[in-house]
Parts: structure tokens; C-alpha cells; sequence
């Protein structure tokens, strides 16, 4: 009997009891991307598509037995990590992930939630662009976050170009910088080593976007684990969550959690 082995990736992140966002979304989109999905809990948040209410952080030792309970057992193919509070937590991933030698690493820069609640703590910023950034494989900032990313204001499409450059250059990683907010429909903007390239996209009626980054991030993770390059990565992750959108699935009372109804299908799991 010949046994397959099937591709890995870990989720690093904060939850979401709704299912929309964070590690939630995040193991529902590699899972239909096709690989085998884990995930790492930095937080307990409790929120919904309308706001976040609390968090509660796990503790840094915690954080690291998780980690270490991961990469000794199943090494991920690729890491993805969203939403990591404050400098305790960055501290410990960077060193664990410098510790193992993880490898294809994205980092969705996750500093404040579609409802406008805020998701990092101030200073946690600058240790986030001190002991992440400079591990990625690809950051995946909006438009805002890039601006924090970057220092720089963006209110057109030179000046997402200018920003992707100047976030790659600093920290040696490639950027896909998310469209959408204030500027394009849905065109994302790719910068790596002096390549660039737009994604171009189209805005989907659907007011069920909450976990979009979470979505697109972890279907990024799951093309890079399963080998393939990253603008081929991207253009996968794009079509997943555009299909996704397009399917309008209504959940009902509030606006919904972004919904994930292709995962009824399975073109996705599937090796293209």
C-alpha cells in the first residue's frame, strides 16, 4: 500500500468563536487549499463579525510549549501568522521559529479587526517589525497597516507601489499590499527582489467580509507549503477568496462571518 504524504502548514494566531476569522478561518482555508492544517493559539478573543469584546493572551510559556509541541511532532510546510498582541508573544514566536528554522513564512500584519477594534498594542508594533518582519517570507498588509509598516500616507496607486518597496526593502521580504481601502476595487500590489506585478481584482457585493486578510493569508500559506512559487501562491489564494465572496452565502441574524462556502466543494483541495 503506498501511503501519501500530505503537505503541512501552521496557523499562528488569535480565534474567533464566530468561525469568520483568525484560526477558525484560518484552518478552514488551508484545509481547502489542500493541505494538512495546524494552529498555534496566541489569544482568545471573543468576537464577532459586529466587534471585539475582550482578549485573553495565553502566557508566553505557553505559547512556546504550543510551538514546540508542533514543530517536534509535524513540521509545518509553511507558517502563517495573524494576530499576535504584545511583545511577550512576538518575542517568543520569532525566537522558536529562528529556533526550528521555519521556513515559508507569512506574516498577515494583523493590527486592527474589519470592526475597527484594535488587535496590537502600540508597542508591540515596533517588536513586530524588529522580530518578525524580518522572517517573512511575505507580509500581507492592507492599506493602513501598510502605512504604519512603511511610515509613509497612501492615497493612490503610486503610492502603494512606493510603500510595498519601501516595507520590502527595509525588512528583505516580499509584500503584497491589499487593495481596497480608499483606492482600488480589488487590486493587490506585489513587490519582491526589484519584481513587481498587480493582482487585479473585482469588488464582490457581499457584506460578509469579515476574515478576508485571515482568508487570503492562510490560502497563501497552504499554495506555498504544497511547493508552489509565491505569484502563483497569491493568484491561487486570490481566486479561492474571490469564489468565496461570489458564492454570497447569508448566515443569517448580524451581518455574518465572511463566508466560506466553497468549502462544500472540493476543486480546492485538489492539486492543480
Amino acid at each position: 500500500m503506498t501511503r501519501k504524504v500530505m503537505k503541512t502548514a501552521l496557523s499562528i494566531a488569535g480565534t474567533d468563536p464566530t468561525g469568520g476569522a483568525g484560526i477558525q478561518a484560518d484552518l478552514k482555508a488551508m484545509t481547502m487549499n489542500g493541505v494538512f492544517a495546524m494552529s498555534v493559539v496566541t489569544a482568545l478573543v471573543a468576537q464577532n463579525t459586529m466587534g471585539v469584546k475582550s482578549i485573553a493572551e495565553v502566557e508566553p510559556e505557553f505559547l512556546a510549549q504550543q510551538i514546540d509541541a508542533v514543530f517536534e511532532d509535524i513540521v509545518p510546510d509553511a507558517v502563517k501568522i495573524g494576530m499576535v498582541f504584545s511583545c511577550p508573544l512576538i518575542a517568543v514566536i520569532a525566537e522558536r521559529l529562528r529556533k526550528y528554522q521555519a521556513e515559508k513564512i507569512v506574516l498577515d500584519p494583523v493590527m486592527v479587526a474589519t470592526s475597527g477594534d484594535r488587535l496590537i498594542s502600540e508597542d508591540a508594533i515596533a517588536a513586530l517589525k524588529k522580530e518578525l518582519m524580518p522572517l517573512a517570507a511575505i507580509v500581507t498588509p492592507n492599506i493602513p497597516e501598510a502605512e504604519v509598516l512603511s511610515g509613509r500616507k497612501i492615497g493612490n496607486v503610486q503610492e502603494m507601489e512606493a510603500a510595498a518597496r519601501c516595507i520590502s526593502e527595509a525588512y528583505g521580504c516580499a509584500v503584497l499590499l491589499k487593495g481596497g481601502h480608499r483606492i482600488n476595487d480589488a487590486n493587490d500590489f506585489f513587490y519582491q527582489n526589484g519584481t513587481s506585478r498587480w493582482f487585479m481584482g473585482k469588488r464582490i457585493d457581499n457584506p460578509n467580509t469579515h476574515g478576508t486578510g485571515c482568508t487570503l493569508s492562510s490560502a497563501i500559506a497552504a499554495n506555498l507549503a504544497k511547493g508552489c512559487d509565491m505569484p502563483t501562491s497569491i493568484a491561487r489564494a486570490k481566486e479561492y477568496l474571490t469564489d468565496a465572496l461570489v458564492d454570497g452565502l447569508d448566515l443569517g441574524k448580524g451581518s455574518g462571518p465572511m463566508n466560506h462556502a466553497f468549502y462544500l466543494r472540493g476543486e480546492y483541495a485538489k492539486e492543480k
